[in-house]
């Protein structure tokens, strides 16, 4: 079967426990206005891989991503869109037994044949929250945050697969009103969430949107210091 990818990494320390091999999918069924990689949106773009392909490329650095305690993470765009993919690759990495993590936003129904056969080989999620306020992630996403919270409800409370949320701080957009409480509030409620990490908004991707034509209307936005996201990450997840 035929995958559409990005890009390779093949040594990251900041995408699930440990060393990871990191893949990054073509396709995404969001919008969002602070995305640093709009090159991965469209499914059309990227290189095409045989699922025995990546595979044999992952296999190359199994030594190193095991010593870790680290493996592979499926990132993006949304790796989701090509879950049927997917279930061909991370069906072989698991037999050696390799770590594999899906950073998703979530955004699909949760009765997805593909999508839950996916989940059979999967040891992590990590799991973007946008936005809390369903009106809010619309404006800086496009879509409802309403298929999102219910998938992660499937997951970490039906499923009970292990999940770290991801949560980007963009100061007077995500912390507008009282979102950190009702995101507090809301993460509580899923039963498998280890960790959470909140992390910088950053415009670092402004030259792909230029690249692109499409205009970036968060450039005015302020850059958060690690200090105000450590600040934020502590309210939402006291004491973990």
């Amino acid at each position: 079967m035929i995958g559409k990818i990005h890009s390779l990494e093949s040594f990251s320390t900041v995408d699930g426990p440990g060393i990871r091999y990191v893949v990054f999918m073509q396709g995404c069924n969001l919008r969002c206005k602070f995305c640093h990689n709009p090159d991965t949106w469209c499914l059309d773009y990227g290189y095409e891989f045989t699922s025995s392909e990546l595979i044999q490329k992952i296999l190359k650095a199994e030594k190193y991503l095991k010593n870790s305690n680290g493996g592979v993470t499926f990132s993006g765009g949304e790796p989701l869109i090509q879950a049927e993919f997917l279930i061909e690759v991370c069906k072989a990495l698991k037999e050696h037994n390799i770590h594999i993590a899906i950073d998703t936003a979530g955004y699909f129904d949760m009765d997805n044949i593909y999508i839950n056969d996916l989940m059979n080989y999967v040891d992590l999620f990590l799991y973007d929250i946008k936005h809390i306020d369903d009106i809010n992630h619309q404006k800086l996403t496009g879509v409802s945050n309403e298929k999102i919270l219910k998938m992660a409800e499937y997951i970490s409370n039906e499923k009970h697969i292990p999940m770290w949320i991801r949560v980007v701080y963009i100061p007077g957009i995500t912390d507008k009103g009282n979102s950190i409480d009702r995101l507090k509030n809301y993460i509580s409620t899923l039963s498998s969430v280890s960790k959470v990490e909140v992390l910088p908004y950053h415009d670092m991707g402004i030259y792909k949107w230029q690249k692109l034509g499409i205009e970036y209307k968060l450039k005015d936005i302020k850059i958060p210091t690690i200090e105000e996201c450590e600040k934020i990450q502590s309210i939402i997840y006291e004491n973990k």
